[in-house]
């Protein structure tokens, strides 16, 4: 099996993966911190800038795009970055909102990108019944012969679709979960995506031998952070999972 796949981390849900020769990036967002509206009258708070500008990125293969309707996951400069991207793989509704290059995947539909297959999974962004209310999102898993098995979680809150994904492709060898324990007032603050609890369960069902996270900074609707992630996964004796950047 090749080496590790790199993973970089630039706040937020966007991270850079580098694998089987691609460079696929991760839900988009570069905008200042600010009130953005979320499309219902409410705003979302960003409160820490990227740790990286579109310009300095470098070619970009595909955006894996969980979803495009919350300014979290895709932000106006993450939306100019798609214009100048030759793929971007996202729901089945968010590339008809898109156009452009942008491709719709159901759920355990697959698409191949040179020795690379990138198949969508299912994500829950809430709890059972919610997606009416925040709308359909996909998570995606990396495989490719000889490479490591990648699952990118998307802004999933149900350990339920983590044991669906588990019994298909687990072990994972890298989990990039999205974490954060996120809430709003749109579902009585109920968690719309992994706590950091949760987010260590999800590791332990899917075997994953490494777990990076995204999605626990930068916005005030993320109720938990760096430390609580480093306590979950101390508890669950799963700390030498952990690589926070």
């Amino acid at each position: 099996m090749t080496a590790v796949p790199a993973v970089q981390v630039f706040g937020g849900p966007t991270a850079l993966i580098e694998y089987g020769g691609l460079r696929l990036l991760t839900d988009p967002t570069f905008d200042a911190p600010g009130d953005y509206p979320r499309g219902d009258g409410r705003f979302l708070t960003k409160t820490l800038p990227g740790t990286a500008d579109p310009a300095d990125l470098g070619p970009i293969d595909a955006v894996l795009l969980s979803h495009d309707e919350h300014p979290d996951n895709l932000d106006r400069r993450g939306r100019e970055l798609l214009a100048d991207v030759p793929l971007t793989l996202t729901t089945r509704g968010g590339a008809e909102r898109l156009g452009g290059t942008a491709r719709g995947l159901a759920p355990w539909e697959s698409v191949e990108l040179g020795a690379v297959t990138v198949t969508a999974v299912p994500a829950q962004h809430g709890p059972d019944g919610s997606e009416p209310l925040v709308g359909e999102v996909v998570g995606f898993v990396l495989t490719g012969p000889g490479l490591p098995v990648v699952y990118v979680s998307g802004d999933n809150a149900s350990l339920a679709v983590v044991e669906r994904i588990a019994e298909r492709f687990g072990p994972v060898d890298t989990a990039v979960l999205f974490a954060g324990g996120a809430r709003t007032g749109i579902l009585d603050n109920a968690l719309l995506t992994l706590d950091s609890a949760r987010a260590a369960e999800a590791a332990r069902i899917l075997g994953a031998r490494r777990v990076v996270p995204v999605h626990y900074d930068s916005w005030a609707h993320f109720t938990e952070g760096r430390e609580p992630l480093l306590a979950a996964f101390a508890a669950a004796g799963l700390a030498d999972l952990l690589e926070l950047r």
